[in-house]
This record gives C-alpha cells, sequence and structure tokens, in this order.
C-alpha cells in the first residue's frame, strides 16, 4: 500500500471518530437527565435484596421515593433501624422508630390436630393444589397446605415446614418482605408486630360445629376472648377471633379464656444487635 492511501485511510477513521464523538458529546448534552444525589446516596446504603418488603420495584424504586419524600426513611424492613439512620442522615431528617413486623402463619392444624379428607400425591406447590377437589385434601378448607410455596419465595430461609406439615416462621430471621404473604394461595400469613406476645392461630370461617369435625384447635367463634379482653382489643369477625394490635396490652386474658387453646403465647427474644453495614 502506498503512503497517500496510508495517510487517507488514516484521515478517514480520524475523521469518523471524530464525527462520533461529536455526535456522542451532542447527544450528552441534548438528553441528559439530572441525577438526584441523594437518590444515589440512600441507593447505596440500601441493602440491594431487590425483596420489594417495602412496596416499591426494588431498592432503586425506594431509593427515588425516599429521596422525592414520598416514602419514610425507614421504609427498608431488610436494613432496620441501622440503615434508616445512615438514610436520615443523607436526608437531613429523622430516623424516628418504626415496630418491627414479623410474618405469622394463621393455622395451627399440624397433622395430629387437623383432619385430611385424603392424601394429596401431586405437585409439591400450594397453588397447584388448590386446583385439586377441597384444596389438597386438607379437611379444614381455611388450613395451610403444608407443600412449601411460601418456602420457596422467602429469600431470607425465614419460614418452614415442621414436622407438624403445615409452614412456621422464624421470628428472628424474617424481615417482613412479604412474599410469604403473596405466595400463600389460602391468604393464611399476615404480618403482626413483634413485640405483642399474643396471637389467633387460625383462619377458619366456618361455624364452630364445621371447625370441630376437622382440626382440634381451630376457632369455634365463641366470643369467650371478646368478653374477657377490657381492652376491647380482640373481637370475632366472620367466625374467627381477630386481635387489634392498636388496642392489644399483652394481658393474656383472652388467651386464658379460650376453650381451643388457639391464641398462642409467643415471648419476644431479645433482638442481636445489627452489625454495620
Amino acid at each position: 500500500m502506498s503512503i497517500t492511501g496510508i495517510v487517507l485511510a488514516a484521515v478517514i477513521v480520524g475523521g469518523t471518530g471524530l464525527l462520533i464523538g461529536l455526535f456522542l458529546g451532542f447527544s450528552a448534552q441534548k438528553f441528559y437527565v439530572p441525577v438526584d444525589e441523594k437518590e444515589e446516596a440512600v441507593a447505596g446504603v440500601l441493602p440491594g435484596n431487590n425483596c420489594g418488603g417495602c412496596g416499591y420495584a426494588g431498592c432503586g424504586g425506594l431509593a427515588a421515593a425516599i429521596a422525592k419524600g414520598e416514602a419514610p426513611v425507614n421504609a427498608c424492613p431488610v436494613g432496620g433501624a441501622a440503615v434508616a439512620e445512615k438514610i436520615s442522615e443523607i436526608m437531613g431528617v429523622e430516623a424516628g422508630s418504626a415496630e418491627k413486623m414479623v410474618a405469622h402463619v394463621n393455622c395451627a392444624g399440624t397433622c395430629d390436630k387437623a383432619k385430611d379428607n385424603f392424601n394429596y400425591v401431586g405437585l409439591e406447590d400450594c397453588n397447584m393444589a388448590t386446583f385439586a377437589p377441597m384444596s389438597g385434601g386438607k379437611g379444614c378448607s381455611f388450613g395451610c397446605i403444608g407443600l412449601g410455596s411460601c418456602v420457596k419465595a422467602c429469600a431470607f430461609d425465614a419460614i418452614h415446614i415442621n414436622e407438624g406439615h403445615i409452614a412456621e416462621v422464624d421470628r428472628e430471621e424474617c424481615v417482613a418482605c412479604g412474599k410469604c404473604i403473596s405466595a400463600c394461595p389460602k391468604h393464611l400469613i399476615d404480618l403482626v408486630p413483634y413485640s405483642k406476645k399474643y396471637y389467633v392461630t387460625c383462619s377458619s370461617q366456618d361455624k364452630g360445629a364445621t371447625v370441630m369435625k376437622t382440626c382440634s384447635v381451630g376457632c369455634i367463634g365463641c366470643k369467650k376472648c371478646e368478653k374477657a379482653c377490657k381492652f376491647d382489643a380482640i373481637h370475632v369477625e366472620n367466625n374467627v377471633a381477630k386481635i387489634d394490635y392498636d388496642k392489644c396490652k399483652n394481658c393474656g386474658l383472652c388467651a386464658k379464656e379460650c376453650p381451643k387453646g388457639i391464641i398462642f403465647k409467643i415471648e419476644p427474644l431479645k433482638m442481636p444487635a445489627k452489625k454495620e453495614a
């Protein structure tokens, strides 16, 4: 190749590169999107689990909402107080205090307490089992199927199927992300305050006579708990007792009066201090 050809090729390549550079520079200016420094800073301290427990589409969505003032600084259930404190410093506001919530499975119908109509044989998935007659064979149509769809949904290893073949939550590992709640086809799982001691562990809306035929620990809607409570904190709704935790004082009178022993006392454990991220 001649010298002229080499020079010409270099000029063409160089000119093309220059044009591309100018085009990219113009595009960067034309389509520039301002970056919120606070949003970036908040995203940097969030745990990055993208669990959706905050109600937003991942940590990026929550960071944007916090930066805009649309979400509180303590909205991340995974990060807890430590992350909330860091975000409050970024945003220049008080972190405030938020009640720790944990998932609770509203069913105590283990194998020895709840009757089965038949043995379910099929895919190990609660959602698929609901297509079978009687939703998987359990006598109580409201009870835990026990095939572990909630377990598969939990990214924190905080829920397991126990020996009684029902789901059980590890309260110390639960971050209240809500994935198990969405995964349960029976809608048996709720978020409850960690600090409270008493929980109604039944969801059956059947009348008492029907409940007694299918489960020895099911709520029969007798209202003895309701009458015993001095704080108007528990009422029978749709044949099952419900606790209003805003009113509950942890007195335990409802549990003492329950003839089926379905109001369980769970002592809160001392929470281990979170390590700095």
